[in-house]
């Protein structure tokens, strides 16, 4: 199956609300994601703005566990939650800023589009259109601070394309990278105002998470794809921000999954540098 037939059997199952599994049984999801689309919100940049500049809830001064695997978004989300007992999972989108679902209608394949033809998220950011209309109305490349958060989202799908036997609920984070690569084409001088960019989205991504009770986030090689973003940058943009007191205490387990072949092991080796400690 191809991944367009692939995208449009996922729209199929979700609208059902229910799947048949591999050992024949029927795994009925339509309450949980019902519930997901209605609580999907938009965060707009101003409400992220005051969310970050708030200090820590707690006195806890413990850093969280950080680790750096290479896995899909996915897979780690699978073994985080089914595996491991993690039932307060939120993990990051490397969301485009123009369309939902990237190009998953389409059979695109990134991280948002896998995502997609994985889960129940794209009925879900088809809720916020504000979040594409802002970027496609702005003629940054950089893009915008609104970000949407789509709270239990169901997963039918990990890889191979085969439905899961059981589902399983993690949250999501729709944020778009800055488009590095293409920002610099237009204006050679602007990489300062990318690694502000960068840091300040990241920091809003995490204090998204805190503000939904999230302690365990899935993080990655967010923008380092397609959008030209470089790893260590990613990778020191969210380490700063973990450190940083507004949110020490906040965060138990700190997960970067990154995707690895031969032509991005330099991306794992540069998380792996950075959270070595």
């Amino acid at each position: 199956m191809s991944l367009k037939n692939t995208a449009q059997e996922t729209l199929s199952i979700l609208k059902a609300g229910k799947y048949i599994n591999s050992v024949g049984k029927t795994v009925e999801f339509m309450a949980a994601q019902q519930m997901a689309v209605k609580k999907t919100v938009l965060y707009p940049p101003q409400q992220s703005s005051a969310l970050l500049a708030q200090p820590a809830a707690g006195t806890f001064d413990r850093q969280p566990t950080i680790e750096v695997t290479s896995e899909t978004t996915q897979v780690a989300a699978q073994r985080l939650v089914q595996s491991e007992g993690c039932h307060d999972l939120v993990l990051l989108s490397f969301a485009s800023a123009r369309n939902p679902g990237g190009g998953f209608i389409n059979g695109a394949k990134a991280q948002e589009e896998d995502l997609a033809r994985c889960s129940g998220i794209y009925p879900c950011l088809l809720t916020q259109p504000a979040y594409y209309d802002a970027n496609r109305q702005g003629e940054s490349l950089l893009y915008t601070d609104n970000v949407i958060y789509s709270p239990n989202v169901p997963w039918i799908r990990i890889r191979n394309r085969e439905l899961i036997d059981d589902i399983f609920l993690a949250s999501v984070i729709t944020a778009p990278a800055p488009n590095a690569g293409q920002a610099l084409r237009r204006d050679p001088t602007c990489g300062d105002e990318i690694v502000a960019t960068l840091r300040r989205r990241a920091g809003i991504v995490l204090a998204i998470a805190r503000d939904n009770g999230h302690r365990s986030l899935l993080l990655g090689a967010w923008g380092c794809g397609v959008f030209g973003n470089d790893p260590s940058m990613v990778a020191d943009a969210f380490g700063q921000w973990l450190s940083d007191p507004r949110f020490l205490g906040c965060f138990d387990r700190v997960v970067f999954a990154i995707y690895t072949s031969k032509s991005n092991v330099d991306t794992l080796t540069a998380f792996q540098q950075r959270f070595s400690n």
